[in-house]
């Protein structure tokens, strides 16, 4: 038997999606796991799956700091967080719990 070289690819999120639903359903993933960073990173890849340039001039944002900001230990500040939710069509919501 020969030895066979198994090889990876790196795997980008933004690659996969491509629905409404599938933005939804990683943003509700990444609200559940109560981890801001990860929410962060969550919206970097949604904003990077409709195209980073663009949205960087739709909101004359410079480009390279949009990217730092959603990347792995960014902070942008929260008006650029909904910022960039508003141009992809989402919003943020406040709903009360109910008492456990």
């Amino acid at each position: 038997m020969e030895d066979e070289k198994i090889t990876f690819e790196k795997w980008d999120p933004a690659d996969d999606i491509e629905t409404k639903e599938d933005v939804i359903a990683m943003l509700e993933v990444a609200l559940e796991e109560k981890d801001p960073n990860f929410l962060l990173s969550v919206i970097g890849d949604i904003a990077r799956s409709k195209g980073m340039s663009q949205l960087s001039k739709e909101l004359n944002l410079n480009r390279k700091g949009l990217y730092k900001s959603f990347s792995r230990g960014g902070n942008p500040s929260f008006l650029t967080v909904t910022k960039v939710l508003d141009s992809l069509g989402y919003g943020i919501s406040v709903y009360q719990k109910k008492a456990s």
